[in-house]
């Protein structure tokens, strides 16, 4: 099957620092105590924390991929059907979703290194 798996995102989440998750209806990580992504296994989606203009961009370009989940403080939550994208496109995602809830000494310390 093209596009990546469950196994793909927990890899990518479990690269970043400081990342904990809980499990019960779905799946939700956080940083330092705030939330920066959910994983719904039945339906093979995860919903990511973006900037704004980046929620818009990404449900305008390819909606049959992404969908706008909510906004909040100024993040626009996207949801992600994992089958539509390849590991890098989601690491990229999964990192800036870290990147933007992670307390700046984490960012520090990671500087731009991609999970893998």
């Amino acid at each position: 099957m093209p596009g990546c798996r469950i196994a793909d995102f927990l890899a990518l989440v479990d690269q970043l620092p400081g990342t904990r998750h809980d499990h019960e209806r779905y799946w939700r990580f956080e940083v330092s105590g705030r939330t920066f992504g959910y994983l719904w296994e039945p339906t093979r989606t995860v919903g990511l924390k973006q900037t704004i203009a980046e929620q818009l961009a990404l449900v305008g370009e390819r909606p049959e991929v992404f969908e706008v989940q909510f906004t909040s403080g100024g993040f626009g939550w996207v949801v992600v059907h994992l089958e539509g994208l390849e590991r890098d496109e989601l690491a990229e995602l999964t990192f800036e979703a870290w990147r933007l809830t992670a307390p700046p000494t984490l960012v520090e310390a990671r500087a731009d290194e991609l999970p893998i």
